[in-house]
């Protein structure tokens, strides 16, 4: 399997992956194993912690393929929730937390400050998506996918069949009238 992700469509990248192509595995090891482990590591705080989830991370997506589901978004996407629920999970498992505990509010993972008794807030608690709403169609749908998706400009881009050029200008022009919105 070629090294350049460009060349690689994720349906063929699937198909192989499911036929349990150990190539195909290894170039997708290759392709998102460190976007993955910053993930990780930004949970657990714990470089050698991070390193050992990372391998049982992808120990996971080997053996659970058939629980990805297309229609419902990306590979990328699917492999970042699996990354950041088993971080999670090694959080809750571990037995003396540092400063902070974990909590999920569905989607949202929120980090509790023990000692001020304060959490970062959720967006939409504090009006952010309800902001968000009120930009145009084009750039809503943009800032939705990547900055609540996670998607890539790149992914956007593709996603939407849009020149990346376009994709970035759009994203620019949104934030800056969300600025203007939030400052309203």
């Amino acid at each position: 399997m070629k090294r350049q992700s460009s060349l690689v469509s994720e349906s063929v990248l699937l198909e192989k992956l499911i036929r349990r192509d150990q190539q195909a595995f290894q170039w997708l090891y290759d392709q998102y194993s460190a976007a993955l482990y910053g993930v990780v590591l930004r949970i657990v705080r714990d470089d050698e912690q991070a390193q050992d989830l990372l391998q049982d991370i992808f120990v996971k997506i080997w053996k659970n393929l058939d629980a990805y589901d297309a229609t419902k978004g990306r590979l990328f996407t699917w492999m970042l929730n699996v990354s950041r629920n088993t971080a999670i999970d090694a959080l809750r498992a571990r037995k003396t937390q540092p400063s902070g505990a974990i909590r999920t509010d569905e989607e949202s993972v929120h980090i509790v400050d023990r000692q001020h008794h304060t959490e970062q807030p959720n967006p939409d608690h504090i009006g952010v998506q309800e902001v968000v709403n009120r930009l145009r169609p084009d750039r809503k749908q943009l800032i939705d996918l990547v900055y609540f998706g996670g998607y890539t400009h790149e992914e956007a881009a593709e996603e939407l069949n849009l020149p990346l050029g376009t994709v970035k200008t759009r994203i620019r022009a949104a934030l800056q009238e969300l600025k203007q919105l939030f400052k309203s």
